[in-house]
């Protein structure tokens, strides 16, 4: 995905990381764009994941966050053509809102949609836009 984004995009800079543990220093971006970045987490790591992406925002900074709603979890032997195993987790909208806000984000809108036929897999999505708060003097 880095060599495409790279290709289409030559003017950008694009580096692989950890949302663990993203490696930049506090208040580094403006935004972070997370479609599906969440889907192969474990629920209990989100709370870290959130907490980092706080942590690398700059206050007011903006979080667009994109996921399959839902509560199962899929297993995949193939994407692709490549053998894979992965699970995907599907969550649901009220559980993401509770975690970014306990992160310490501002969830400023939820939107849910479905899927677009015979495009994408069938299940409906949602799209968190969240802010990092501006310190009070």
């Amino acid at each position: 995905m880095l060599e495409q984004a790279r290709k289409l995009n030559p003017g950008m800079t694009f580096r692989e990381g950890d949302m663990l543990d993203l490696g930049l220093p506090d208040a580094t971006l403006t935004g972070i764009v997370a479609f599906y970045a969440i889907v192969n987490l474990p629920k209990d790591s989100l709370p870290v994941v959130f907490q980092e992406m706080l942590r690398v925002l700059h206050p007011g900074g903006l979080l667009l966050l994109a996921f399959h709603i839902g509560d199962q979890i899929l297993r995949e032997d193939e994407l692709w053509g490549v053998k894979i195993s992965m699970p995907f987790l599907f969550f649901q909208p009220p559980e993401i809102r509770r975690a970014l806000e306990r992160a310490g984000f501002v969830v400023e809108g939820i939107i849910e949609r479905e899927p677009y036929p015979e495009v994408e897999y069938p299940s409906r999505r949602a799209y968190i836009f969240a802010t990092k708060t501006q310190p009070t003097e």
